[in-house]
Parts: structure tokens; sequence; C-alpha cells
């Protein structure tokens, strides 16, 4: 489990492998910390580590993605010296910063406006039809492995308002008009929609 508050941004630095991928990030983790098996979130989907060693003041470490999670997420179109939101996974006793995140990918949105409010970024993305009866205003959800709480929702879109601190220690900051990003929807928000669906009429 994690909370969608992203602890490192690393950077991807080498890509390798066909069907399976393998993925070397670079990241400002003690590698001591980091033991082979552990889970950590990649922009929001969760990953297996499988290989590590230092990297000057920081870490290196290796994931394998399988074809069905690159075609799910946005996985498959990262490249070498692309930035990547990480978090690692909670431990029992620290705090619940965000919300409770599964790190499995529901869907990728689509940035279709971004603007300027004074010192914040708003973010207007739009979610695959399937998500849509999940995200509601003031309601959580994660973007790219970052939980936020949603400012505005439409049938179609839904806005988000990113304030400078989470702009500058994510890759949020930089997303532009026609980005994809990885989504999960809030736990609460599945289980009551698909109880609902079994309430008596």
């Amino acid at each position: 489990m994690f909370t969608g508050i992203v602890t490192a941004k690393g950077r991807i630095r080498q890509i390798s492998g066909e069907g399976v991928r393998r993925f070397e990030i670079e990241a400002a983790y003690d590698p001591d910390t980091i033991a082979l098996g552990a889970s950590i979130a990649h922009a929001g989907a969760c990953l297996t580590v499988v290989d590590k060693g230092p990297k000057g003041e920081g870490a290196w470490f290796a994931v394998e993605v399988s074809p069905e999670t690159l075609r799910l997420t946005t996985l498959g179109s990262w490249r070498e010296g692309d930035a990547v939101n990480l978090e690692r996974a909670l431990a029992i006793g620290e705090e619940l910063g965000g919300h409770l995140v599964t790190g499995h990918v529901d869907g990728v949105g689509e940035l279709v406006d971004r603007r300027l409010e004074g010192d914040w970024i708003v973010l207007t993305v739009r979610p695959p039809e399937a998500l849509n009866k999940f995200i509601a205003k003031k309601g959580s959800i994660t973007v790219d492995g970052v939980s936020l709480t949603v400012n505005e929702a439409s049938r179609d879109t839904f806005d988000l308002m990113i304030i400078p601190h989470t702009a500058d220690v994510t890759t949020l900051g930089a997303l532009q008009i026609g980005a994809h990003v990885n989504l999960e929807v809030d736990l609460m928000a599945r289980y009551a929609a698909r109880l609902s669906e079994f309430s008596p009429t």
C-alpha cells in the first residue's frame, strides 16, 4: 500500500529488453534501505525491485515491467532521461499523509488544459469514460502517483489545483497539454459504486 505522497523524483537511466522491459532508475535513496523484492510505486504503478546499487549520494535500482503493464499505463512511453515520481511502500505506524493507494493503475488520462491561477497550476484531465463515475468534487484521486483532491468535476473532465511545492517535487509541474497520466481512483469511491449496484430499488 501507498499514500500518494511522493518521496523522490527519480530519473530513468537505462531501458532494456523486449517483451518484459527492464528499467533502471536513479533516485536519492540510501541503497542500504532498498531491499530486493521491495515494492516502489513509479508514477503510481507498483513495481518490484530486482537489482540495486549505489549511485553518487543516492542509489540506482532496477524493475521489470510486463507487456500488459506497458500497454495499460504510461510506462510503455517512457524514455531514458525521463523524470518519474517514486514512493516507497507504506510501513505500519507511518503517517498516512495522502490517502490509501494500491499502486494499481485504473486507466490513463489526458491533460486537456493547463492554466495558471496566481502561483497555482490548474490542470484539467480527461479520464477514460469508465472512470468518470468514481471521480467527484473534493474526492481523492492519484495522478502519476500523487495523491490529489479533485477541485471540480464534470461529466467528461476533472480539475486539479497544483500548489508550488507539489509542482517542484513531482513531475506534475512540467506536464503540458496532450500529456498522458496514470490514474488510480479512490478505493472508497470504487466500493461505494460497487455497493450501489446491489442496493434495493
